[in-house]
């Protein structure tokens, strides 16, 4: 059974002349084991899916089930529930919380959620990312990858089984995007977590299971014509 699943899902802000429907009849299903790549154009409504399936948004109409439930319309603390404990976000904002540092973040996630990871598997994360001469650092003080990585790092340690990334690359250099596209597909096949990746970056794609393409709203398939 796929661990998320998205059944004619619409979504459409605004009303009359400013209508706008971000998805349009959205068909998309993710399983333990896999790095799903979700490409397209700005504007082709990435980000509007990535926050739908991570049940931060309700669509307007369709079906958004997490291991079989349908999460399309829980109430606000049954959604915060989900995704504390099952859903991890790597946000283009970091999200990192300013008055806090490195060492900071991963305690507070400690005081507020169970089963993290262990120590030292955080301390394994924290080497292979490259910042653990950071830990005592605030957010100010970090450059854009640096928080990245830490962003990363953070959503990883809740130990989800959904990890959903919002262009989680856009600020690394090569050599890190190589880094952190095979730790992804690592931590899929591993740990079987669904790992689904919305990205303008193309390097990620020789670590991803699936690519899906969406354009205007509109979603397909594209696995089997970029493999070919």
């Amino acid at each position: 059974m796929p661990v998320i699943t998205l059944k004619d899902v619409n979504k459409i802000y605004g009303k009359g002349d400013a209508q706008v429907q971000a998805l349009k009849n959205i068909n998309f299903e993710a399983n333990k084991g896999e790095v799903v790549l979700i490409i397209g154009p700005s504007g082709a409504g990435k980000s509007t899916f990535l926050t739908i399936a991570g049940a931060l948004q309700r669509p307007t109409s369709g079906q958004v089930l997490i291991n079989g439930k349908d999460v399309s319309h829980l109430k606000n603390k049954q959604a915060e529930k989900l995704r504390l404990n099952d859903i991890g976000f790597v946000l283009q904002a970091y999200n990192l919380v300013p008055y806090l540092t490195v060492n900071e973040q991963f305690k507070l996630v400690e005081k507020v959620k169970k089963n993290n990871l262990t120590q030292e598997k955080l301390d394994q994360l924290l080497k292979k990312l490259g910042i653990t001469n950071l830990l005592k650092k605030y957010p100010k003080e970090l450059s854009g990858g640096q928080k990245q990585r830490v962003a990363i790092t953070r959503a990883l340690f809740a130990n989800p089984q959904i990890l959903l990334a919002d262009e989680p690359t856009a600020s690394l250099d090569s050599e890190r995007v190589e880094e952190v596209g095979q730790m992804f597909q690592d931590l899929a096949r591993q740990q079987h977590k669904a790992i689904l990746l919305v990205t303008h970056d193309l390097r990620l794609e020789k670590y991803a299971d699936k690519v899906y393409e969406m354009i205007d709203g509109r979603m397909s398939d594209i696995t089997k014509k970029r493999s070919s």
